[in-house]
């Protein structure tokens, strides 16, 4: 049973500042939340159907530091941010931060990106072809925003996720830097390096000028259509399948 205590403070974690303060987020759904249950992340609390518990017993009797708390429909409703919920909700821990100072492989870096549906599928991007690293100035959307992990579908388990200075970062990497700009080379017709620092800009402004002071190449995509421009996710998802293919 839930009671009204735990049911507002899973309804506070829908905002960023509540997020932070408990070093905590939610993440929902039948195929999400088994791939965390299949991980060793910290799981506070399983917040469930009893048939869902029931079917899924062995995968959660391995989280013996997570309380379950089984739920009527009507409930989990209450509490979901989905428009129709699932059988299952978890609130989870957030992971230990790690330093981007020894990153040394490919890696998505990110300035201002403000949609949560982009920033969730540029982490299933990364996931999809193991970019273990991806770094997000500090005024983009929150890594664990409910719409994020919704989107990333588990990615979360597999890439590391740092918010930071993305100028002190590019300043200090020994890696070749390659912005998505509108105006750079041909991705097609350039020599693919063995690793790199792929930047990807705000969804209507681009990059700024002092991250653009410090690329590499500035590298584009081509179009034959009218299109003004691509998509975050979609840029960064055609980026990876070209530098990244072989």
């Amino acid at each position: 049973m839930l009671t009204n205590a735990q049911n507002k403070y899973i309804r506070s974690l829908s905002q960023q500042k509540y997020r932070d303060e408990h070093k905590a987020f939610v993440a929902e759904g039948d195929k999400i939340a088994k791939e965390w249950l299949n991980s060793d992340w910290n799981i506070h609390k399983i917040i469930a159907l009893q048939e869902w518990i029931n079917e899924n017993d062995a995968a959660i009797s391995k989280h013996r530091e997570a309380e379950v708390i089984i739920v009527e429909e009507y409930q989990l409703q209450a509490i979901s941010g989905l428009q129709t919920p699932n059988k299952v909700l978890l609130e989870l821990q957030y992971p230990p931060e790690k330093s981007v100072e020894n990153i040394d492989d490919w890696c998505i870096a990110l300035d201002k990106i403000q949609d949560p549906g982009n920033m969730g599928t540029i982490i299933r991007i990364a996931d999809w072809f193991g970019i273990k690293h991806i770094l997000a100035s500090e005024d983009s959307v929150d890594f664990f925003n409910p719409k994020v992990v919704q989107s990333a579908m588990g990615g979360h388990l597999r890439v590391a996720l740092h918010s930071g200075n993305l100028s002190d970062f590019l300043l200090n990497t020994s890696l070749p830097v390659l912005a998505a700009t509108l105006d750079g080379e041909n991705i097609y017709n350039m020599s693919r390096p063995d690793k790199a620092i792929i930047l990807i800009g705000n969804e209507s402004k681009g990059l700024s000028a002092d991250l653009l002071s410090k690329v590499t190449k500035k590298i584009k995509i081509p179009g034959k259509g009218g299109a003004e421009s691509l998509n975050a996710a979609v840029s960064a998802g055609i980026i990876c399948a070209v530098l990244m293919q072989g």
